[in-house]
């Protein structure tokens, strides 16, 4: 007979681990599948593990320019071993974290592949071979995505490599060719061109960055030129050929000159592809578009207890938006379960905040200036450099600027934009403010504390209605 639950979720991602605990905490019997790590991709090969890489090359860097702060330091070197052990024994820690939160929260753990059998059932199957059928009211897909493939070009792990490959390499780059300038792509740039290779990124689209507001995208790709590295936009690389010293590679640039360039490796970052395959949706009729699973926004599918959530649905494919549809997901199954005390809350994608960890980093919530020119707002624009900022002078950090974007008419707060130190911090300020529907007004009268890189935040706003102090 099959073990019966309240829950199932399928996969233990940032999403699904985030939804188990939730339901469990909710009341309700619930059991969690997973195939490889608890944690899933995040805590072991992405957001955290990727992290301790930058961290160790930010450290590097900022050694190697130590006679700016008056201190003196011995030549700097690194040994790129140490360095992602140090990436690895983080994830290991995380991933023991979640293991043991899982038994906090008395979930059931299924290692192995989980595959939907029929409405309620789904079977996992072990390394052993053996499957375990279970049963639920509800399961919730949290199975995640994978890293995509150029088709003329699929990762080797020798000289091709995904953003897994490049978190373990086995040596150095010494000539690195980076194809995709999204978050991924330009961390890892940005992550190896501090440690000395000669990068050269090759974006499709006409600046990098492309979904960040256009003032960050030109402002970023200035400072990491400067840093040395190479980015060719309205490019693409025709062809990428491995063989046992390195890659070759043939780039048509924007004039549509075709160029063959010589790298000792190359790491493809052209976007994901949802794991939606074999995990039993055909059977039951889940509807999908592009293999991403459609949801309303409270994460329900069009298939009656089936939920989905994470990178395996619509954009953005974000490791804290699949924990927070996680949360929805999880409290609106205990509200349709009978739980008066569950109120759940639509996840509203405006209301979520990207960030970028590269040198400088990158943050953003809601529109762009030029997204919200294009629905019809008439904008308010305010904008604060790093340099008129005290706090970023002492810390050396000059290079950056808060940008922000109001609704003339009303006050509201469409966007705000960030680059320089720190940004990913900061950014959560705004979030705050767009999810409770501030106005400029909430923003101007609010007291930021002195010194710190948040002031830049209130002279932004400031700024946008000719307010600004200190510039």
């Amino acid at each position: 007979m099959a073990e019966s639950y309240d829950v199932i979720v399928l996969g233990s991602g940032p999403g699904g681990y985030v939804a188990a605990i939730r339901t469990a905490q909710l009341g309700l019997k619930t059991a969690i599948v997973e195939r490889e790590n608890l944690g899933g991709i995040c805590l072991n090969w992405g957001c955290i593990p990727t992290k301790a890489l930058l961290r160790s090359a930010e450290i590097f860097h900022q050694i190697q320019h130590a006679d700016a702060y008056g201190l003196e330091a011995i030549k700097a070197g690194f040994k790129i071993d140490k360095v992602v052990a140090r990436s690895r024994a983080v994830a290991k820690q995380l991933n023991q974290g979640v293991t043991h939160l899982m038994k906090k929260n008395k979930i059931a753990v299924h290692m192995g592949e989980g595959k939907l059998t029929g409405k309620g059932k789904l079977s996992v199957t072990g390394a052993d071979g053996k499957a375990t059928e279970l049963a639920a009211k509800h399961i919730i897909i949290a199975t995640g995505a994978r890293a995509r493939d150029l088709p003329f070009a699929k990762a080797d792990g020798k000289r091709i490599w995904t953003y897994r490959h490049a978190m373990t390499p086995t040596e150095m780059p010494t000539e690195l060719l980076v194809i995709g300038s999204g978050a991924i792509g330009i961390e890892f740039a940005s992550f190896y061109v501090d440690l000395g290779a000669k990068v050269t990124v090759v974006e499709m689209l006409d600046r990098i960055v492309p979904v960040e507001d256009a003032e960050v995208s030109a402002f970023l790709e200035k400072q990491v030129t400067k840093q040395g590295m190479q980015v060719l936009t309205s490019a693409g690389v025709e062809s990428l050929t491995p063989d046992a010293k390195g890659v070759t590679a043939k780039i048509k640039a924007k004039d549509g000159k075709v160029t063959e360039h010589r790298f000792s490796h190359a790491i493809v970052a052209v976007g994901i592809v949802p794991n939606t395959e074999n995990i039993g949706l055909e059977a039951l009729n889940v509807k999908t578009t592009k293999g991403h699973i459609d949801t309303d926004p409270m994460c329900r599918t069009n298939v009656p207890g089936i939920w989905a959530i994470g990178d395996v649905t619509a954009p953005p494919w974000l490791a804290h938006k699949a924990s927070h549809e996680g949360v929805t997901a999880a409290e609106a199954i205990a509200k349709e379960l009978g739980n008066k005390d569950a109120h759940p809350h639509p996840t509203d994608p405006k209301n979520i905040p990207g960030c970028t960890y590269c040198r400088p980093q990158v943050a953003s919530v809601g529109l762009t200036e030029a997204a919200a020119k294009e629905k019809g707002y008439e904008v308010k624009v305010g904008k604060f450099p790093f340099i008129g900022n005290g706090k970023a002078i002492a810390l050396g950090e000059v290079e950056g600027f808060v940008k922000t974007v109001f609704d003339a008419k009303t006050g509201e707060l469409l966007g705000a934009h960030m680059i320089g130190a720190e940004v990913t911090e900061l950014i959560q300020g705004y979030t705050v403010g767009k999810t409770a529907e501030l106005v400029e007004d909430d923003f101007i009268q609010t007291v930021f504390p002195h010194p710190t890189l948040s002031e830049m935040m209130h002279e932004s706003v400031l700024a946008a209605f000719g307010r600004v102090i200190h510039i």
